[in-house]
């Protein structure tokens, strides 16, 4: 984790040397090579946190990661826009990469407790590129439906991610402040910072800390995310658009923060550190896949960010049916425990 927030913060100071248009390959080269050492960074995070808490105290603990970094990003949108307008990109960026070098000295002051002794076993060439733990976690999952279930989660929600894209476009075109389209995005990622930090903490409150509260909450979280993500999409009023995107948010949160605990309660401490790579990577590739195919939606074949919004939100209502309606089967192991 630690060298992965140093390299970050290298590869987004890279982002300063560009300077004309012929460049733009370098920002897509820099964004690829940020993105991959985030899938070393998140999954060790997620996978670390069962070892430093205790099994009751999962939901607290990632509800308090959810909401510092909900609070991170509604500051870190709301000062970026601001330190974007004022002083220019290349300050947005020299700031961006102290945030990451920051975060490695946090993690340095973290003691893991020692994990017992495992069986060493022959190095081989599956073994050195991580063909055999693949492998292994895939066989895995595929005897635990449940464990499959909440590793799809993120990945649905994924799906949707081309909202971030369209967050953009509505602050530019719809949303502007004043002259300033750095500061109308700016407010729209705050206000969804917002709503990221609300919901699980209402959630927990509401639903509990049980299996079934928090699996349930999952599929009505889902319909959340698309029913106001529509509402989005329609709102003419400024205010209502933000109150709307909170809302939204929360149910993004909602969902990310259950199967998260979820999943860190059902998997075994040998394959947890797989199975949120897993997660991490079929989430960035569906996010990356969502975000591609708005572009081309409002770009190639000029559709209305507001119609692309309310089909994403339409969309979104799709996995939580699915939830409700696959649960019965997927849940069957806990029943049966």
């Amino acid at each position: 984790m630690i060298v992965s927030d140093v390299l970050r913060a290298v590869v987004v100071l890279g982002f300063l040397v560009v300077r004309r248009a012929d460049q733009l390959w370098i920002v897509y080269a820099l964004t690829v090579l940020q993105l991959g050492l985030s899938t070393f960074f998140e999954p060790a995070k997620t996978a670390a946190v069962p070892s430093i808490v205790s099994d009751r105290e999962l939901v607290a603990a990632n509800a308090i990661s959810s909401v510092t970094w909900s609070i991170m990003l509604t500051l870190g949108a709301a000062i970026g826009g601001v330190i974007t307008g004022w002083f220019g990109t290349d300050a947005a960026f020299v700031l961006d990469g102290l945030s990451y070098l920051l975060s490695a000295v946090l993690i340095f002051s973290v003691k893991l407790p020692k994990r017992p002794k495992r069986e060493r076993q022959k190095l081989n060439l599956g073994r050195a590129l991580g063909i055999t733990e693949t492998l292994d976690g895939v066989r895995y999952v595929k005897k635990r439906p449940s464990v499959l279930a909440f590793l799809l989660v993120k990945p649905a929600w994924g799906i949707g991610g081309g909202i971030l894209t369209l967050l953009a476009v509505f602050g530019e075109r719809i949303f502007p402040i004043g002259k300033s389209a750095a500061a109308g995005i700016g407010v729209l990622f705050a206000a969804r910072g917002i709503g990221t930090a609300v919901g699980p903490i209402v959630a927990r409150r509401i639903a509990g800390e049980g299996k079934q509260r928090l699996q349930t909450s999952i599929g009505i979280a889902f319909l959340i995310g698309g029913v106001f993500y529509i509402a989005f999409g329609a709102s003419t009023s400024y205010i209502l658009a933000l109150i709307v995107l909170g809302i939204a948010h929360t149910g993004g949160s909602i969902l990310w923060v259950f199967s998260t605990v979820l999943l860190q309660r059902s998997v075994e401490d040998n394959f947890r550190g797989r199975v949120f790579a897993a997660e991490f990577a079929l989430m960035t590739l569906t996010m990356a896949a969502s975000n591609y195919a708005t572009g081309e939606l409002l770009d190639r074949f000029g559709i209305s960010p507001r119609i692309v919004t309310i089909g994403i939100g339409s969309f979104f209502l799709i996995p939580g049916l699915v939830w409700f309606a696959t649960q019965r089967w997927w849940d069957r192991e806990f029943r049966t425990e």
